[in-house]
């Protein structure tokens, strides 16, 4: 089989000679999305869309990012978190409350939720069928619709908690301790 020899100045076959490098896609992903990559911005969406679609809290990522040894700070996660979602690269999931997830999978799509670790599973798009919306108000427009489909082991009876053990809560931001 014959060798081609290519200069790192011509790439492969005459495209870019980092073509394929993750780091260098990952980085022109933001450049596309209008986000300047910054070393932060490429930590932290190494850690997001390296593992394929995945949903994470802004917590679950400070204590990736600190085992990393990433140098970053939760509120420079949380500012990335939602820069990531108004460049489209994200899509927010509030559940809860305030608590919050984040879709590597920015695809319109369903969840459901599993009550007893809080974990979020993609429903297929497709299999989930609204019949009709209502009106929004006068002056005001439907921006998204997101259904969440609680789910829980049969059997299994829900606890006072709604679900959630004070474990499965720490699990949810990464703590790993009792």
């Amino acid at each position: 089989m014959p060798v081609i020899a290519v200069s790192p100045a011509e790439g492969v076959a005459g495209g870019d000679p980092l073509e394929g490098c993750p780091v260098h896609e990952l980085r022109a992903k933001l450049r596309q999305a209008r986000l300047r990559p910054t070393r932060q911005r490429v930590a932290l969406g190494w850690l997001l869309f390296s593992k394929g679609d995945r949903h994470v809290t802004a917590e679950a990522l400070f204590e990736e990012a600190k085992a990393a040894k990433a140098p970053v700070s939760l509120a420079t996660i949380y500012n990335t978190l939602h820069q990531f979602t108004d460049a489209g690269l994200l899509r927010e999931i509030a559940i809860d409350g305030p608590s919050a997830y984040f879709d590597t999978n920015a695809i319109p799509h369903h969840h459901f939720l599993v009550e007893e670790t809080g974990a979020l599973i993609d429903i297929p798009n497709g299999d989930v069928a609204l019949a009709r919306l209502p009106e929004a108000p006068d002056g005001d427009e439907i921006a998204r619709v997101d259904v969440v489909v609680r789910i829980r082991r049969a059997g299994v009876e829900p606890s006072a908690s709604g679900g959630r053990s004070a474990t499965s809560e720490r699990r949810l931001i990464g703590d790993d301790q009792p």
